[in-house]
């Protein structure tokens, strides 16, 4: 899973709230047994992120840890492509949960996440 030592940069002033709300260490589950960990470490005003994402076993793939960047457009958090091939996106939701998709493979997991 993520390492302790995940540094979260608070957003600054000049960072919308709508992106603002990205900020931070979240947590769930997809399709309720893979767990996953996105840590949301900068967001900048134009809603570009840089993030660390964790997952636990998925399927025949084995646990693992990236580094990677995206974007937010809307209430959305797209990921580049993560090393192992999978896409994810996030989504905001009213209640300040994001609703997670996960597509490796021809497959495709869903889940919330809730912030840490």
């Amino acid at each position: 899973m993520l390492d302790q030592t995940v540094a979260i940069t608070p957003p600054g002033r000049g960072i919308p709230a709508r992106y603002a709300a990205f900020s931070g260490i979240w947590a769930g589950r997809l399709d309720g047994m893979y767990e996953g960990k996105l840590a949301v470490l900068t967001v900048s005003s134009g809603g570009q992120v840089t993030v660390s994402y964790a997952w636990g076993d998925v399927a025949d793939y084995k646990p693992g840890v990236a580094d990677g960047a995206g974007r937010i457009v809307g209430n959305t958090l797209k990921l580049g492509r993560l090393p192992n091939g999978a896409d994810a996106t996030f989504t905001m939701q009213p209640d300040g949960t994001l609703a997670a998709t996960y597509a490796l493979a021809g497959q495709t997991y869903r889940g919330q996440f809730a912030r840490q």
